[in-house]
């Protein structure tokens, strides 16, 4: 087999048979494998009789499969051509339209790819390109972290410019914390429904994630205590403003309950903030009530572009070498170019209004949603809503129907800390790029809620 044939069929390794029809598992596999960058506009993919050889399914799966890819615009193709992966372009969203994966809309009034070409233009020509793209020591230069400070004092107060780094992406700053903080097998808290990206630095670090049973405001204090005392945490884990799933805020004095637990089971909080910039008074951080045993970590991925890879990540006293350790092991450093364009962006003003650009929108596809949706759960700034789902009405089932009309939506199994949650599907609003879009897909939504629950069949 040449490597051009291996590489066109290394997608199939993300098959995932489950309870689900295989050939949605396989059109799922298909359409993460184009999302993730495995597979390219133009790739062409395998035929289907040698798909069908290579997962032991009938040929005839794989046509379905090959339809359902084709309907949702991910590929396109002739008889006696081949099957090729599809150009996508923004008419291409009535193909298939994504409410699963959480992004910041597009800044309203502003165009992002015109401010990054500007961007990187003045540091390219105001910097020595071969200084700016080589290792650099140290998470963040002075200039960069003075910027972060600057981004965070809403959130954080003022704070020293030293105790923050600059990290890859929050994945990268979370881990690094983790690594630094917990060893294999211990304990750490976190909420029923909790971030995806945890649950996977939890498994590779062989952590024990014990959800803290929830109430409207997150942790309920009571349940805290009793746990914390019973299973002696290394951390506590939780995304208090907007939290991911169940968009939650957790208010002041539920904060501070939070950080008297933690000092009371000598735990380490970890505070992973990803959406407080979208409001426009966010309460205080945990890390800015109990800075001594507080790790906070915000990325500019919800508040800007997820493309930036840039989150600032504040340490408390005495732990900042020991997390950098662990951040230079995982990640070795931020991208230069794109921390120099952050750095920029803040500092000129230009990171604020890319931010009220995206609040604005954002506030208008909430009240979108808030319309077509009224049952489902959100604060008014957020990029995403939680929606309950009764057991007559399973997420699974909702999934499925939404596929077959051409949404992408992500259930409760996805976010699951621990065997017992709540059942239910979180809606992202900010990845369709124009409203009329997401008000389409909220409205397949709303018609499927309104109509009797459709069965899964296997």
């Amino acid at each position: 087999m040449s490597g051009n044939a291996r590489a066109a069929e290394a997608w199939l390794g993300r098959v995932r048979r489950g309870t689900g029809p295989i050939y949605l598992a396989l059109v799922e596999a298909l359409e993460a494998a184009i999302r993730e960058g495995e597979l390219q506009p133009g790739d062409q993919l395998p035929p289907q009789r040698t798909v069908a050889e290579r997962l032991g399914v009938d040929f005839t799966t794989v046509t379905r499969a090959y339809g359902a890819a084709r309907g949702r615009g991910l590929v396109e193709g002739t008889v006696g051509r081949g099957t090729f992966v599809r150009s996508q372009a923004d008419e291409d969203e009535a193909g298939r339209i994504d409410l699963s994966m959480n992004l910041p809309p597009p800044p309203l009034g502003l165009s992002l790819a015109g401010l990054l070409k500007a961007t990187t233009a003045e540091v390219l020509e105001r910097t020595d390109a071969a200084t700016l793209m080589a290792y650099h020591p140290g998470a963040g230069t002075l200039g960069q972290k003075v910027a972060a400070a600057a981004w965070l004092a809403p959130v954080l107060g003022g704070i020293a410019p030293e105790r923050l780094m600059v990290c890859a992406g929050a994945q990268a700053g979370l881990s690094a914390v983790m690594a630094a903080v917990a060893k294999p097998g211990q304990a750490v808290i976190c909420e029923p429904l909790t971030y995806p990206g945890m649950i996977a630095i939890a498994r590779a670090q062989r952590l024990r994630l014990v959800p803290c049973p929830v109430d409207g405001e997150g942790f309920e204090p009571e349940a805290l205590a009793r746990l914390c005392a019973a299973e002696r945490p290394a951390a506590i884990y939780l995304i208090p403003t907007l939290q991911n799933p169940t968009a939650t805020t957790m208010g002041e004095a539920r904060r501070r309950a939070v950080c008297e637990a933690a000092r009371r089971a000598g735990a380490w909080i970890v505070e992973d903030d990803p959406y407080s910039r979208l409001l426009d008074a966010p309460p205080p951080a945990l890390a800015a009530i109990a800075p001594e045993r507080t790790f906070h970590v915000a990325t500019l991925s919800k508040a800007i572009s997820p493309g930036l890879r840039i989150a600032f990540l504040a340490a408390p006293e005495g732990m900042g070498e020991a997390v950098a350790e662990t951040l230079r092991a995982g990640s070795l450093m931020a991208a230069p170019l794109m921390s120099a364009v952050s750095a920029r962006w803040i500092r000129e003003g230009t990171a604020e209004a890319l931010l009220a650009a995206v609040r604005r929108e954002a506030r208008a596809r909430r009240e979108i949603a808030g319309r077509l949706l009224p049952d489902a759960r959100g604060g008014a700034d957020g990029l995403h809503v939680w929606l309950d789902l009764p057991a007559q009405r399973p997420a699974e089932a909702l999934m499925l129907a939404a596929q077959r009309r051409g949404l992408s939506l992500v259930a409760a199994d996805a976010f699951a800390g621990g065997p017992d949650r709540p059942d239910g599907v979180r809606i992202s609003l900010g990845g369709a790029s124009k409203r009329a879009v997401l008000e389409q897909a909220l409205g397949v939504v709303a018609d499927l809620l309104a109509g009797p629950p459709e069965r899964v069949v296997v």
